[in-house]
């Protein structure tokens, strides 16, 4: 039919134009943000692209949600404009009849979006979340530049190294290590050294050095030479499958185990599918605008929504995990009002294009 294809092939035009758009925003903001991470030795620079592939897999359900939201508000308010709408309701088209067209477009992305949040997302945090824990494990020492002076990430220490001439990522030459502790500052230097790994901690191993000690409270000094000198470094920080964030375990994983964070996760995920479907339905019934008047205040108002209902899809994994809802309260709560305000809102605007056409034939004859 020509109404259904022209419509579908509007849509599609501006999800596709709209996603480009937020893609290129939304990546730059997050490229920013990722390599102010890796200056500030949160991540490896290494992994930058790589994080944020990471990241942006974990995004994109929300950027193509909103996408497909603006690409029915946008399309339908310029066909409103444009008085298209008044022909096709002239034409006995009520705007029930652009539900068909929007999901038989929109059902494929939806699709996607489902996939994408119930199987990559967590595989996309897990991803993450290893390679900051396998930067963050990285000894001090693994960590600096030859020939740059690195801070610790606790502060307290600053190296400075020179690297064997092998690959040896652990073993460093002309090591220089200045130590702040409250009671006092200590200057160490070595000709050679190395990490060797404990239950615990990781301990930098100094040979044939020597260590300045400064009082700070009487200034004294002591110099002291040494042949060996052990220096802990890092903590092994391991951690348990309880501790693991759930944002990382697999959707089936969390139906296993359902306590308040698991159902708490359960209901952001499966949220977010069901947003996307009712922001369809409940885009169709804003995107009505006057074609007399040349503003986009719809959109405005959609955008606004939109906040709002993603807010408030946060709001219900808040009220889960602390056990005030339930999982099946959450879901049918938020997201069957939205869907009965959606088709409430698209039953007046229905009903009101029908009354302004009677009075535009009625007054004709």
């Amino acid at each position: 039919m020509l109404f259904h294809t022209t419509v579908r092939r509007e849509l599609a035009r501006s999800f596709g134009a709209t996603l480009v758009v937020i893609l290129t925003i939304v990546l730059t903001m997050m490229l920013i943000r990722t390599l102010g991470l890796a200056a500030g030795g949160s991540v490896a620079p290494q992994d930058v692209v790589l994080l944020l592939g990471y990241t942006a897999l974990g995004h994109l359900p929300t950027m193509l949600a909103l996408s497909l939201f603006i690409a029915v508000v946008a399309t339908l308010g310029r066909m409103y404009r444009d008085s298209e709408m008044a022909i096709w309701f002239a034409s006995g088209v009520g705007l029930s009849r652009f539900v068909r067209p929007v999901l038989q477009m929109s059902w494929p992305v939806l699709l996607v979006i489902g996939l994408l949040v119930l199987l990559v997302w967590p595989w996309g945090n897990r991803m993450s979340a290893e390679l900051r824990e396998r930067y963050q494990q990285r000894s001090d020492l693994s960590r600096v530049a030859p020939g740059v002076f690195q801070v610790s990430r606790d502060g307290n220490r600053v190296f400075f190294v020179e690297r064997d001439g092998d690959n040896d990522s652990s073993r460093a030459r002309n090591v220089f290590v200045l130590s702040n502790e409250p009671e006092r500052e200590s200057v160490v230097s070595a000709h050679g050294g190395h990490i060797e790994n404990t239950e615990q901690h990781r301990v930098l191993v100094l040979e044939d050095g020597q260590r300045n000690d400064t009082d700070r409270s009487t200034g004294e000094l002591t110099l002291s030479r040494f042949e060996t000198y052990r220096l802990v470094v890092d903590e092994h920080q391991a951690r348990t499958a309880q501790e693991r964030s759930p944002k990382t375990l697999p959707t089936l994983e969390l139906m296993r185990e359902p306590g308040p964070r698991m159902l708490a996760e359960l209901a952001w995920r499966f949220g977010l599918l069901l947003g996307a479907a009712n922001l369809l339905l409940l885009g169709i019934g804003l995107s009505a605008t006057n074609p007399r008047r040349a503003s986009n205040w719809n959109l405005l108002f959609a955008l606004l929504g939109f906040v709002v209902y993603y807010n408030l899809i946060n709001l219900t994994q808040a009220w889960v995990s602390s056990g005030r809802l339930g999982l099946a309260g959450a879901l049918l709560g938020l997201h069957g009002a939205a869907l009965v305000l959606a088709l409430t809102l698209l039953r007046w605007r229905e009903q009101g294009a029908a009354a302004r056409q009677l009075r535009l034939f009625g007054g004709r004859a």
